[in-house]
């Protein structure tokens, strides 16, 4: 009876299960696919999200795009563009207060994905004022100090950078040998001295957020030094011409020497490494989504640039198997990225994101960006090598991507320990 029984079910199992895909499809309207949102990531976003990525996306393309080429050629950053990006709202978004908008971060990473769209260097000037200046100081700065700088750094009206790479550190900051101590003349004031380089902003910069060592103890603290109140040759700010990347921002270096700065100016609280790696969390976690905006660019150019080449008897080399696997290839790589970095946006809100989570979509959309990047490059051909077709620009940019806040190696490392348990860094 019981197998008898089993049987029947089974077999009226079967036939709903049969049945049931004509249902649905007798329900539901058949759905189109779309290219520019393949797994229809929009419908994750709110309506307040979209509309800011609305905003974003209409400003970088009527009023960022138009300047870009003119930038990238001759290495020429137009620091209006923090002050209009203030005017709207765009710069701290995530930051309560203060002049900011105080979004989401999925908001935020809608934001810096429009930005990159346009140039991986405009993100650049953006995340350094956003994340890792605006940023450290909401974390860790006085009740003063986010009073004294939050407002005009939101509106664009004070620019900041951030120092912590050295000429010989890059991936191991703990080894900086830039110094704190007393100041031997003025009272209450500490004496900073050292180097900082390939810094985002530096020589257009009022305030610095410079992380150094105080020579009493050996320890990591981080400083507020701002440019008008340093005394002549205390604070030099070269600017690093003739890169091959991020040629529409600027870069430049930090040199101290006994830089007198105020006791007020440091950071009360956090010591060691843990302040600065959260200021970087932060900007990792804005170029996970930037650079898929980098590479949502190229997909549309190349997309477009495909269909227009006509080849072999007339026809749009989009026609043919090898361009066609390109595409495809990148389209499914944008549109993971996207998911992965909206899931820990969402997490990141909740206070649920392990920086292990922000290593991984930092690492996995820089490289993944960048490689096919390169391979639609190739659909250009020849004329890739033009800078009007901006393929190039978005190649040489999304290489430099890799190396900066945590080198993609250094990624993996870190995902090797939290996988492992066994630390690999000597």
């Amino acid at each position: 009876m019981f197998g008898s029984v089993s049987r029947h079910a089974t077999r009226q199992l079967a036939a709903s299960a049969r049945a049931a895909p004509l249902a649905r499809r007798n329900l539901h309207a058949p759905v189109a696919f779309d290219w520019k949102d393949p797994l229809s990531a929009s419908n994750m976003f709110t309506d307040e999200e979209l509309a800011i990525s609305e905003t974003a996306e209409s400003y970088c393309q009527e009023r960022m795009l138009p300047r870009v080429l003119d930038a990238y050629r001759n290495e020429d950053y137009d620091k209006k563009i923090l002050e209009e990006m203030g005017e709207l709202g765009l710069l701290g978004a995530t930051i309560q207060g203060y002049g900011c908008a105080g979004v989401s971060s999925v908001a935020s990473g809608l934001i810096t994905r429009a930005v990159e769209r346009v140039d991986s260097g405009y993100r650049s000037g953006m995340s350094v004022q956003s994340s890792l200046v605006m940023g450290g100081i909401e974390e860790f700065g006085t009740q003063e100090q986010k009073d004294k700088f939050l407002p005009g750094m939101a509106k664009g009206k004070i620019l900041g950078c951030f120092g912590l790479t050295e000429p010989n550190h890059g991936s191991d900051p703990g080894s900086m040998e830039t110094t704190a101590k007393p100041h031997p003349s003025k009272k209450g004031y500490f004496s900073i001295s050292g180097a900082k380089t390939w810094i985002t902003n530096s020589p257009i910069s009022d305030v610095f957020l410079v992380w150094a060592k105080l020579e009493s103890t050996g320890k990591i603290r981080g400083f507020l030094i701002e440019r008008d109140q340093c005394p002549p040759g205390t604070l030099e700010t070269p600017k690093i011409s003739h890169k091959n990347g991020l040629r529409a921002s600027i870069t430049g270096m930090i040199q101290l020497d006994d830089c007198p700065v105020p006791e007020a100016n440091m950071f009360p609280e956090v010591e060691g490494l843990r302040g600065p790696f959260s200021c970087l969390n932060s900007a990792r976690y804005g170029i996970a989504w930037g650079t898929i905006g980098a590479l949502e660019d190229c997909i549309d150019r190349a997309r477009t640039y495909a269909l227009e080449r006509k080849q072999f008897k007339g026809n749009p080399i989009a026609k043919y198997q090898l361009v066609q696997k390109k595409l495809a290839d990148a389209t499914t790589d944008a549109a993971y990225g996207i998911l992965a970095a909206a899931q820990v946006g969402r997490l990141k809100d909740e206070g649920k994101a392990a920086p292990e989570m922000i290593s991984m979509i930092k690492r996995q959309n820089c490289d993944r960006a960048l490689v096919n990047a390169r391979i639609l490059q190739e659909i250009f051909g020849g004329n890739a090598v033009s800078d009007e077709y901006h393929i190039g620009r978005h190649v040489a940019n999304l290489f430099v991507t890799q190396t900066y806040e945590g080198q993609s190696d250094i990624h993996s490392l870190i995902l090797g320990r939290a996988i492992t348990g066994i630390q690999a860094f000597v």
